[in-house]
C-alpha cells in the first residue's frame, strides 16, 4: 500500500508567502523597468532644449515648439473627428442590426380580470365603479327578428346565379 506524503498546512503557507514575495519583487522590478524605458525614451525622443544663447535663438526654439504644438493638434483634431464618424458609424449600423432583427415581443399571458379589476385598471384607482355586469345582461332582453320569406328566398337565389357563372366560365 502506497502511502503518500502530505504537505502540512504551515508548510503550504509558508511556499505560498515566499511566493508571493517573489512576485511583489518582481512587480517592482517592473515598475522601475517601465519608468527607466519612459526616461530613455524621453532622452531620445525629446532632448532638453538648449537655453543659452541670445533672444533670437530662444525665440526661434519657441517659434519650432509652436509649429510641433499645432502640428500635434491638427492631428489630434483629425483623429477626434476620425473617431467621431466612426463612434456614429456604429451607432448607425446598431440600429440597422436591431431594425433587420426587428423586435420580439414578448408572448401575452392569459390573465383572469373580473370585470370590477378592469375598471380600476381603465379608470384609476379613484374612480371605484361597481357593477355587476351579469346582472346588467340579465336585463337586456333579446329583440327576436323575424326575416320575411321574400329575404330567404334572395339569398338562395343569389348563390343560384352564383353556381350558374361558375358553371358558364368552367365550360368556356
Amino acid at each position: 500500500m502506497s502511502h503518500e506524503k502530505r504537505m502540512t498546512m504551515s508548510r503550504k503557507h509558508h511556499l505560498k508567502s515566499v511566493m508571493l514575495q517573489i512576485a511583489a519583487g518582481w512587480i517592482e522590478q517592473e515598475k522601475k523597468d517601465i519608468i527607466e524605458a519612459k526616461k530613455a525614451y524621453m532622452a531620445e525622443a525629446c532632448p532638453s532644449p538648449s537655453l543659452s544663447g541670445d533672444q533670437a535663438g530662444l525665440m526661434d526654439t519657441c517659434r519650432k515648439l509652436h509649429a510641433l504644438i499645432d502640428k500635434v493638434d491638427e492631428e489630434r483634431y483629425d483623429l477626434v473627428t476620425k473617431i467621431g464618424k466612426g463612434d456614429k458609424e456604429i451607432d448607425d449600423l446598431k440600429i440597422k442590426v436591431v431594425d433587420l432583427a426587428g423586435v420580439k415581443k414578448p408572448a401575452l399571458k392569459k390573465v383572469r380580470m373580473s370585470a370590477d379589476a378592469m375598471l380600476k385598471a381603465l379608470l384609476g384607482s379613484k374612480h371605484t365603479v361597481n357593477m355587476d355586469l351579469r346582472a346588467n345582461l340579465k336585463q337586456v332582453k333579446k329583440e327576436v327578428k323575424e326575416e320575411p320569406a321574400e329575404a330567404v328566398g334572395d339569398w338562395r337565389k343569389n348563390i343560384e346565379d352564383k353556381a350558374d357563372r361558375k358553371k358558364m366560365f368552367e365550360t368556356s
